[in-house]
């Protein structure tokens, strides 16, 4: 197969060939749009390559319109049923079922069958919630998905010949990172594309789902925490900015509509860490886009913010490195980043601009100086000069540098 067009997203495929055959649910979830029908298709053809033949895959993707009447759970069950070959181990890939009603028991009803392996994918955080997920329990492995990572953005210009510099590179990666921005050829193409997604997360993830009867309020929401990435938010200063601005609304209402907006995975939220304490707080969070080509066409004038942008930026890769990312605090103290392994070890990350200014240095340090323990703590910043150092254990890095080890 010539994958020259496709971004090899290898981390992704590892997981789904660790977990083949293995007797559990491999389901995949992520943003719209973010690469998860790509990852089965470049699994499937993995399997094929190693001697797996056509008949014993059966692919369906729910957002096509050949496959509606299967969006009924007994006509998928009985679809899926009568495909399957005796004997033989047969790949099931079912693609956005968040579309199928009950689609949990027809999963759980292949489950149980000892010749079927299974992949699952989903746009929102909510079609692996409450009764499902319970349903599920011991039964699933989960892969987030995002969209590029740098080094994947970089990856591909490289093996289209597209590549000119990391710095160029970097540039163009702020303005959008799902993968098919990269086949866009002018800006204006590309936020078309962006708008799209935009619109398609917000009236079927959020609007459809919640019922949603005052949409300027959720889009006037949206952009709210899109201009406040890496500032601390709470319901009350978001329902009295909305009410300053000619928007009325509830605290109640807007927590509804800030959970919708999480679940869509349009945005992450980053919960306060006690470092001393070892425990989450329970206080204002910071929210951080999925991606900031979304926040750039919301926000064309917000572009000069740029420490944010990049807090936004290391705040994804961490998401992409860790299973838990945190902000931290110490004291009086903030901490940008605690991010906790599968092991419990703990890494901090502070993430400046620039620290060549010493008075600069000597303030994103201090955070870092407070917390006494032993774990690695660094430092990152857009430094060409002076970009890597070390400060009595604390570790320098070049933001660029530091996406590309990943």
């Amino acid at each position: 197969m010539n994958n020259v067009r496709y971004v090899q997203r290898t981390e992704y495929l590892n997981f789904l060939k660790r977990h083949q055959e293995k007797h559990v649910i491999k389901v995949v979830s992520g943003v719209r749009r973010s690469g998860k029908s790509i990852l089965f298709l470049l699994f499937r053809e993995y399997l094929k390559e190693n001697g797996i033949a056509p008949e014993q895959i059966t692919t369906l993707n729910f957002e096509d319109m050949n496959y509606e009447e299967l969006r009924n759970p007994h006509k998928l069950y009985k679809y899926l049923i009568e495909r399957l070959i005796p004997d033989r181990m047969n790949y099931i890939f079912l693609d956005e079922i968040q579309h199928v009603k009950d689609f949990e028991k027809v999963v759980d009803s292949l489950f149980i069958k000892e010749n079927v392996d299974l992949y699952i994918t989903g746009s929102n955080a909510y079609f692996l919630s409450g009764e499902i997920a319970t349903l599920l329990t011991g039964r699933y492995v989960q892969l987030n998905m995002l969209p590029l990572s740098f080094k994947e953005f970089i990856q591909w210009h490289k093996q289209n010949d597209k590549f000119t510099d990391n710095a160029d590179m970097f540039n163009k990666y702020i303005t959008g990172s799902f993968p098919y921005t990269l086949f866009t050829d002018t800006p204006a193409e590309k936020n078309e594309y962006l708008r799209g997604i935009y619109s398609t997360i917000v009236l079927t993830d959020i609007v459809t789902r919640l019922n949603v009867q005052d949409v300027p309020v959720l889009e006037k929401l949206i952009q709210t925490l899109f201009s406040s990435i890496g500032s601390y938010i709470t319901i009350n200063k978001i329902t009295n900015t909305l009410k300053s601005n000619g928007y009325k609304s509830s605290n109640q209402t807007i927590d509804k509509y800030l959970q919708g907006i999480l679940d869509s995975l349009l945005m992450y939220e980053a919960k306060q860490y006690d470092i001393h304490g070892r425990r989450l707080l329970n206080s204002n969070s910071k929210y951080y886009s999925v991606d900031l080509g979304l926040r750039k066409i919301l926000l064309p004038d917000h572009q000069e913010d740029f420490g944010h942008i990049i807090e936004n930026i290391v705040y994804l890769e961490l998401k992409r490195r860790y299973p838990n990312v945190y902000v931290g605090r110490t004291g009086n103290l903030e901490v940008d980043f605690v991010a906790i392994d599968e092991q419990n070890q703990i890494s901090y990350y502070q993430v400046a601009l620039t620290t060549l200014d010493e008075t600069v240095l000597k303030r994103e340090l201090r955070s870092l100086q407070f917390i006494k323990d032993s774990y690695p703590k660094y430092l990152l910043t857009l430094d060409t000069f002076n970009k890597t150092a070390n400060y009595d254990g604390i570790k320098k890095e070049n933001i660029i540098d530091w996406l590309l080890e990943g």
